[in-house]
């Protein structure tokens, strides 16, 4: 076995690469602290993620180059950054996905179209906005799944976000039978609006004869709330609308389908056959 024999100026230069961890790591914690305290409880909480990494970063960069001073490796580290150089240029032609992903990212953290705890659609994907990150964003779908889309995506694809702003409006698109009566409908339904605890009173319901349908008159009821009560708003004004239409004698059709042999002005013709009125074939 090889023996290792520390000088005693090795040992110093460890003992003084130690202290340096300590203390970096000591002046990182104490700032996280002080920001907190002065800062963090008027910033979001992507600025949060933001200043933390910032700091973890700057603290090993102090930290490396720290040790390299004491280490004497100077001419060493000279060296190293040219060959930082060529093999970045050789890692820039080869990854050029990646910086435009970060260009991205760098675009999406500036402009800021969505923070930590937003939910967002990105195309077809539903979730909260996890992590945001220089390569890409995280979304936990409503489901606890964990996606990952690049954010050259994010920048190329259209963004909704569903809990940018305090009040939402949840549509409902309700089918009433041709024979009804629409402004007892319209009255009806905005007294359901009326009734509705989670309903905002300004902006006002929002109550509109849509369309007319294959076999009924499509209305839509608009109801203004608070972002947190979209889930017990909702659970709430289906089973009032079933009621009071049931309560009103106001029908919601299901699609009739109408059968003709032809001509449209004659039924057409049925005839029931008892079982034991058809001859077995000879």
């Amino acid at each position: 076995m090889t023996d290792f024999n520390f000088t005693p100026e090795t040992i110093e230069k460890i003992k003084r690469i130690a202290i340096t961890i300590g203390v970096a790591y000591l002046i990182a914690q104490v700032l996280v602290v002080l920001i907190r305290r002065v800062l963090f409880q008027k910033l979001s909480p992507q600025t949060k993620m933001l200043v933390s990494r910032g700091i973890a970063y700057a603290t090993v960069i102090f930290v490396v180059f720290i040790i390299i001073n004491i280490l004497e490796l100077k001419g060493v580290f000279q060296t190293m950054l040219g060959a930082a150089g060529v093999m970045g240029i050789v890692l820039g032609i080869a990854s050029q996905t990646s910086i435009g992903n970060i260009v991205s990212g760098i675009f999406v953290i500036s402009e800021k179209p969505f923070e930590l705890g937003d939910l967002i659609r990105v195309g077809d994907k539903l979730g909260v906005v996890y992590s945001i990150d220089l390569l890409s964003i995280k979304l936990k779908t409503l489901d606890n799944l964990l996606i990952r889309i690049p954010n050259q995506t994010i920048i190329s694809t259209e963004v909704t976000n569903v809990t940018r702003f305090p009040i939402r409006r949840m549509d409902i698109v309700i089918s009433v039978a041709y024979k009804e009566d629409l402004r007892k409908v319209i009255e009806v339904l905005r007294d359901i609006a009326n009734r509705m605890p989670l309903c905002l009173d300004e902006p006002e319901p929002l109550v509109v004869a849509k369309e007319f349908g294959a076999s009924s008159v499509d209305m839509q009821l608009g109801l203004w709330f608070e972002k947190t009560n979209y889930l017990h708003l909702r659970n709430a004004v289906f089973p009032e609308i079933l009621e009071t239409f049931a309560r009103e004698n106001i029908e919601i059709p299901f699609p009739h389908v109408s059968v003709y042999t032809g001509e449209a002005t004659k039924p057409f013709p049925l005839r029931v056959q008892n079982e034991q009125d058809i001859q077995p074939s000879k």
